[in-house]
């Protein structure tokens, strides 16, 4: 079994467009005041934002390592032209850094090469997680949408394999070649002058009842709750989870791993945490529908019996 403090943090890959510096700079201060064991950086939404922070990656990079991080190269999650391909093909001939994969085009290229695996990738069973181990794979992190029934399954079969799940952030739902956002704002894909940028956070999309229920993010659709797994990381860690995905949202990222981190060493309780953590992003109701085999947007209270949604 894991003891809560042998857990590790990773901060995953900024899914939303920021400006250029602002991507750097939040960077730089992970680096230098957050508690995560590991860092996942490079566009994985749309290979034409790619520019942006081309420019400060280098020194992104340094910052992170000297400060003790490991950094993961992301690929993206949707590959539909050849650049995009050669792009990560010349980034596994070249690079010395692990690279994770976000989709299945990218496992052909890091296939017995040490890499790790998104949570872009459905990895839903034991022997979907055994053949990618067996192709080279170091990390697996689970899909949000898995309920706890079955990562514990999982990690029980396999269990000198490192698995993480998506325990902070809104959940990646779907990836398409077009692009909603840029639609909704009357422009077009090739031409979208990069109006996704005005929603660091995701543009938010309501039903006819003006429900929120969904976020676009370019051609990514996020949920509208936030995932959070806060109350549910000592019986993940009992299960043999050893490591736990905060995924960046447009509020303060060094405080959630803080959190997280203080919740997993037992100086703060859980239930404390959740209420904390309410505060420090208040922009989407939390949720843990998934993991209880639920609606993903509905949270499901401690006690186990009692279960409301948190209004929105």
């Amino acid at each position: 079994m894991t003891d809560m403090k042998e857990t590790s943090l990773t901060l995953g890959p900024v899914y939303y467009l920021w400006d250029a510096e602002k991507w750097r700079d939040f960077h730089f201060r992970i680096a230098d005041e957050a508690p995560v064991d590991r860092v996942v950086i490079g566009e994985t939404v749309c290979s034409k934002r790619q520019h942006f922070i081309e420019p400060h990656l280098a020194e992104v990079v340094e910052r992170l390592e000297s400060a003790g991080k490991t950094v993961i190269l992301s690929t993206l999650a949707l590959v539909t032209l050849n650049r995009e391909s050669k792009q990560i093909r010349e980034m596994a001939e070249v690079s010395e850094h692990l690279m994770e994969a976000n989709d299945l085009s990218a496992l052909a290229i890091l296939k017995d090469k040490p890499h790790t695996i998104g949570p872009l990738v459905n990895v839903y069973n034991a022997p979907t997680a055994r053949l990618l181990a067996s192709r080279g794979a170091t990390r697996i992190c689970l899909p949000p949408e898995l309920p706890f029934s079955s990562v514990k399954e999982i990690t029980a079969e396999l269990p000198d394999i490192d698995f993480e799940v998506f325990a902070f952030g809104r959940m990646p739902l779907a990836i398409s070649a077009r692009c909603a956002h840029a639609r909704s704002k009357g422009k077009i894909k090739d031409n979208c002058q990069f109006v996704c940028g005005e929603d660091p956070d995701g543009l938010p999309v309501r039903t006819l009842d003006r429900q929120s229920f969904l976020a676009l993010n370019g051609v990514q659709t996020v949920s509208h709750a936030c995932q959070s797994l806060l109350s549910e990381l000592d019986h993940l860690v009992e299960a043999g989870v050893r490591s736990f995905r905060l995924s960046p949202q447009d509020c303060d990222m060094v405080a959630v791993a803080k959190l997280h981190r203080e919740v997993l060493d037992g100086t703060v309780d859980a239930d404390a945490g959740v209420a904390k953590l309410r505060q420090l992003y208040a922009a989407a109701p939390l949720a843990n529908g998934f993991h209880h085999a639920k609606e993903g947007a509905v949270w499901v209270a401690r006690t186990r019996s009692l279960q409301a949604a948190w209004p929105a």
